[in-house]
């Protein structure tokens, strides 16, 4: 059921400008992948404006949607689903600056994460995915080091980092950057859903991440600065780089 979602969805992630008008849809879609007609269902996908959705619905892992909105001229976000053996995995990644960024990690962000993984035996710990963002941050910096001399703007791009792993009944969460994962949970029969956030954001606007910005550097005293009513590290950017684990 997973494989036949993640093969559905595969197909939502793509760009804007592929429709001259905004458009709504319904689409028919074999919500079990095995070619049966008898459990298709009918789903709404569309554009207004800068909003591109899907919603898919009621399947056997419970409803399932998604959306994104473009804010920029050039889309800088990416994100992506993928399934398999390693259980499912899925990435947001929040570009600053252009989208290079975002670009980079989608593209090796779980190609690592597979490896990683492989490497154990197909067991997915939280070691797994650290070292799975490391290998990744890593590799962007010697790409943004051979492309310096040409492309100096290179170095100025950046990206929040949200990731969610579910392996063996396991939910894993990473979070860098100023991104957020809220579960949904039903509250008994009461057809209440509440919402619970299972990330915390690394924005220089909450006043623990200032705190702990002045103690890593405390001979530098504009380290965070307050520029337009807003506060950001060294006057220029709000997120920092800080990894944050949750597993449940």
């Amino acid at each position: 059921m997973l494989q036949a979602l993640m093969n559905i969805l595969s197909s939502c992630l793509k760009p804007f400008g592929q429709h001259n008008s905004d458009r709504v849809d319904s689409v028919n879609v074999n919500a079990n992948g095995n070619g049966n007609n008898n459990n298709s269902c009918l789903v709404r996908e569309g554009k207004d404006g800068l909003l591109w959705f899907r919603d898919l619905g009621k399947y056997g892992s419970g409803e399932f949607s998604m959306a994104v909105v473009q804010a920029n001229q050039i889309l800088e976000d990416q994100s992506q689903i993928e399934s398999g053996p390693f259980g499912t995995f899925v990435g947001v990644y929040d570009g600053h600056g252009g989208p290079e960024a975002a670009r980079y990690v989608c593209d090796h962000l779980y190609r690592h994460f597979q490896a990683v993984a492989a490497e154990t035996q197909r067991n997915v710990t939280r070691d797994t995915i650290e070292r799975a963002v490391q290998l990744t941050e890593e590799g962007f910096t010697a790409h943004v080091s051979e492309l310096w001399s040409t492309q100096p703007n290179i170095a100025t791009v950046g990206s929040c980092c949200l990731i969610g792993v579910i392996y063996q009944q396991t939910l894993f969460v990473a979070n860098i950057g100023d991104s957020r994962v809220v579960l949904g949970k039903k509250v008994g029969n009461t057809g209440v859903t509440a919402a619970i956030q299972l990330s915390k954001e690394h924005n220089a606007n909450l006043e623990e991440v200032r705190q702990e910005l002045r103690e890593l550097h405390p001979n530098d005293p504009q380290i965070v600065i307050l520029r337009h009513g807003v506060w950001r590290v060294k006057g220029i950017i709000q997120v920092i780089s800080n990894t944050e684990f949750h597993c449940d």
